[in-house]
């Protein structure tokens, strides 16, 4: 339960009560909880995407008009941001902005409070990546699992970033006190955690769960965990390590590219041939 509330105290705005300690041992089974905030934070923002789906229409429109796609996202991708604080917004921004400074002014930039060009230049374009992903997955009616799995493997890959053997950056912050701290075994449950949580969310889904959702939901945290591990590695060779803003800017970037395999949909042509339609 320590870890739980630690966890959740540290990456949402989510009420929680009791004692919550930063200490080492603590923060390496909170880190390993990480994907159960993506959990609750994904079922929070779908079932707002799902009221915003019923209540809002094209004005104008003839009665039995489908509702709206694009406003729901982006009242979906508004609400994770509020939850989280925008603190992993605020991480890729930072990330950003370090390696646009180079290698030898990088963990400077990343601790200067100012918004630079290339931090901007990553937020429009990964909250427009997000928006237009969960669009697209609104209107294929599979909005609902695709936020949820999203989030769940953004947080994900902040856990796996903090496996043994992960050096921080700079002695300091919170990337020092997590470095490391993830011990194998609990990553591999995470893993499984999340996989598991992902296909019985594609069989169960309340847009109509079936057996392909559930492979597609699959090969999505795969892709997305693939993508954000590969990204951790770059970083930590270009910084040296791992901090906050690191783990910040791989919830964003893996939970970008988890909507857009979602989204994604296999040409008609291709459908034809292969004799799927």
């Amino acid at each position: 339960m320590l870890a739980t509330r630690t966890i959740f105290s540290l990456l949402s705005l989510l009420p929680v009560r009791g004692q919550v300690v930063l200490d080492r041992r603590t923060m390496g089974r909170a880190m390993a909880l990480a994907p159960l905030v993506g959990l609750a934070l994904g079922s929070i923002t779908a079932l707002v995407v799902l009221s915003f789906r019923i209540f809002t229409k094209t004005p104008g429109a003839p009665p039995g008009t489908p509702a709206q796609n694009l406003f729901p996202a982006v009242m979906g991708i508004a609400t994770l941001a509020l939850l989280t604080r925008g603190l992993h917004l605020d991480g890729l921004a930072d990330v950003a902005d370090g390696l646009g400074a180079g290698r030898e002014r990088a963990l400077a930039a990343m601790r200067d409070s100012r918004l630079g060009a290339f931090g901007a230049l990553a937020l429009i374009f990964v909250v427009l990546i997000q928006v237009g992903a969960l669009s697209l997955t609104i209107s294929e009616h599979r909005g609902s699992l695709s936020i949820l799995v999203a989030s769940m493997t953004g947080r994900l890959a902040a856990t796996l970033a903090c496996t043994a053997g992960t050096p921080p950056a700079h002695p300091n912050g919170l990337g020092a006190l997590v470095a490391g701290s993830v011990r194998p075994r609990q990553a591999a449950c995470s893993v499984v955690a999340v996989v598991a949580v992902a296909a019985v969310g594609g069989l169960l889904d309340v847009d109509g769960g079936d057996t392909g959702r559930a492979v597609r939901a699959v090969i999505a945290v795969a892709v997305g965990t693939a993508t954000g591990w590969l990204l951790r590695r770059y970083l930590i060779g270009y910084l040296g390590g791992v901090t906050g803003d690191v783990l910040g800017s791989l919830v964003e970037v893996t939970a970008a590219v988890t909507l857009v395999f979602m989204a994604l949909d296999v040409p008609y042509g291709v459908k034809h041939r292969l004799g799927i339609l």
